[in-house]
């Protein structure tokens, strides 16, 4: 009877070692990188789905070729970086083949042909490139019009501004701090029938393919897969079926979607999507700021003991993550670390860890400072009356430091809820890409940047009066 039972728990075992891992390879999901912002091939439709020529391209190919696909809209520049790093198994994002990228990706074959235009103020009076000299033009960082643009400027004799996303560079047109922006011709043109003021005056320049990219060397055969579904997609019909809902055909035009583009229209229409982002904002705060918390409290207490390596350490972990920009931090270790480690870290941890470094060390310095401000003939009479160190600063120290430090851990909280916008350049969809997401599609950007920035400052306004309040209590 034991022996049955010994044998019944080792086949359990067996199982729970093994069986899953077959199975998880049976139904392997490819990480599929993509932008946020770039209509009609990526976007966020009224129900805030990502939807889009590529998206749906991508997952008609999967069904065909039986694989499954994460789609990760986490922007074209974090999803090219992330793919380097082997965050991501691919990158389908109306990418340009250009020589530059074959270097560094495999491609598959094109499925897209288009070309680089230029885009001008609709009342402007600009018809061509030479018209540009001595002025300033628009671009979208990382995009191949951008390196179109940047490979004439000196022969047209203009300067360019860069922005990371489409709907920022149309505003700075229209607003007329540039004259043009240089974009790929579907793009430009579904931005003008969404009511964009802007107008081409010149013919497509450039012209070139988008594909799909891999990292060069690795998921070949999923690169392979989309080769051979793209193939069934535009034989069997359904390729020509994505493109002709989203631009149309010669004699049906797609009609902008009617909705209401009021405040509170939009409020109604994405309060969803905007609570969704203003949820993941506090909890990458609340995470954040507890972690941030220990790690502080841990390096300023290094920097008050009387040991000079532990006070040389937290200075240098202060100096270092204090000086170090949130943006390049968050950069470093999303994309970084994985591309020396080989390990994939998720981009919620990615920011987790970077906030608690960067946060953690401005909590370092002012808990070594709140000690420091305690009188130091308080740990003298604590030390004369027979108190060991340790006691001396947990009885007598601590007490008085924590009233003066309560303060700034709320302004810190305060602090860390605005960073976290930062993060949406690794693709977390908090409060900031979630407002990104929703221009992508709208481009409604001073209505839905007015909303994002009334729900911070609510937020910000509510922890202030908790603050003073903290700050009565305590009667500091």
């Amino acid at each position: 009877m034991k022996k049955k039972i010994l044998i019944f728990l080792s086949l359990i075992v067996f199982w729970f070692a093994f069986g899953p891992i077959k199975s998880a390879q049976a139904q392997k999901v490819y990480q599929i990188g993509t932008d946020v912002t770039y209509p009609p091939f990526e976007f966020a439709n009224k129900n805030n789905k990502y939807v889009g020529i590529d998206i749906d391209i991508m997952k008609a190919i999967a069904k065909e070729e039986g694989f499954k696909v994460q789609i990760k809209p986490v922007g074209f520049n974090a999803a090219v970086q992330s793919m380097e790093a082997g965050q991501l198994d691919g990158v389908i994002a109306g990418m340009m083949m250009t020589p530059e990228r074959k270097a560094k990706f495999d491609f598959s074959q094109p499925y897209f042909d288009t070309g680089i235009i230029m885009a001008v103020g609709k009342n402007s009076k600009i018809k061509n490139f030479e018209q540009l000299r001595g002025k300033k033009v628009a671009l979208k960082t990382g995009t191949a019009a951008a390196l179109y643009a940047n490979s004439i400027k000196k022969k047209y004799g203009f300067k360019t501004v860069t922005f990371d996303d489409s709907n920022n560079m149309y505003q700075d047109v229209v607003t007329k701090n540039s004259v043009a922006c240089f974009e790929d011709k579907p793009v430009m043109q579904y931005a003008i029938n969404q009511g964009t003021p802007l107008k081409i005056p010149v013919k497509p320049a450039n012209k070139s393919t988008y594909g799909f990219a891999v990292r060069k060397g690795h998921n070949q055969e999923l690169l392979a897969k989309f080769d051979a579904g793209l193939k069934k997609i535009k034989a069997n019909g359904t390729y020509d079926k994505i493109k002709n809902k989203y631009l149309g055909t010669k004699h049906h035009k797609v009609k902008p979607a009617t909705e209401d583009r009021s405040f509170w229209g939009l409020i109604k229409q994405n309060q969803d999507a905007l609570l969704g982002g203003l949820g993941e904002t506090v909890w990458l705060t609340v995470a954040a700021i507890f972690f941030a918390t220990i790690f502080g409290i841990i390096v300023g207490l290094l920097g008050v003991v009387p040991n000079k390596f532990c006070n040389g350490l937290s200075t240098t972990i202060i100096y270092i993550f204090r000086g170090l920009p949130l943006l390049v931090l968050a950069l470093f270790i999303y994309t970084g670390i994985p591309s020396l480690s080989g390990q994939k870290i998720p981009a919620f941890l990615a920011g987790i860890i970077t906030l608690t470094l960067n946060e953690g060390a401005y909590i370092a310095a002012f808990v070594k400072g709140g000690i420091d401000a305690v009188d130091s003939g308080q740990m003298e009479a604590a030390r004369s009356l027979g108190l060991p160190f340790g006691k001396a600063m947990r009885r007598v120290i601590l007490p008085q430091g924590i009233k003066i430090m309560i303060p700034s851990f709320i302004n810190q909280f305060i602090i860390t809820l605005k960073d976290t916008s930062i993060l949406s350049v690794i693709g977390i969809l908090e409060l900031t890409q979630t407002g990104k997401i929703i221009i992508a599609r709208n481009l409604e950007g001073f209505k839905v940047w007015a909303i994002i920035a009334l729900i911070y400052l609510i937020i910000i306004t509510l922890l202030t009066w908790l603050s003073n309040w903290v700050k009565r209590r305590i009667q500091i």
